[in-house]
């Protein structure tokens, strides 16, 4: 899980651009989840939950040219990163 902060007023900017990207995952058949949240309780704030096959897999797609580009774009409107990374044991909709 990603917390992404946006700089001020660029959550919807950001969200968006995010949503892209999870619209580009469909070409990455290792990336089983990509959901892209917003609280309502903090202006600023875009959570990112992946779910991946491997870490292996996640790494290779950061080196994918299209990923890279959407990266770039969202790097201006983003003024803070906290990543969680967790183990899934399970739950519906994951295997």
């Amino acid at each position: 899980m990603v917390r992404f902060t946006a700089q001020p007023g660029q959550r919807a900017g950001l969200a968006g651009i995010l949503f892209e990207a999870a619209r580009e995952m469909v070409s990455f058949p290792d990336c089983e989840l990509y959901l892209v949240q917003v609280p309502q309780d903090e202006v600023d704030t875009v959570w990112v939950t992946e779910v991946w096959a491997s870490k292996e897999a996640h790494a290779a797609s950061l080196q994918d040219e299209n990923v890279r580009a959407t990266i770039a774009r969202a790097r201006p409107l983003i003024a803070g990163i906290e990543q969680q990374v967790l183990a899934s044991i399970g739950g519906k909709g994951i295997d």
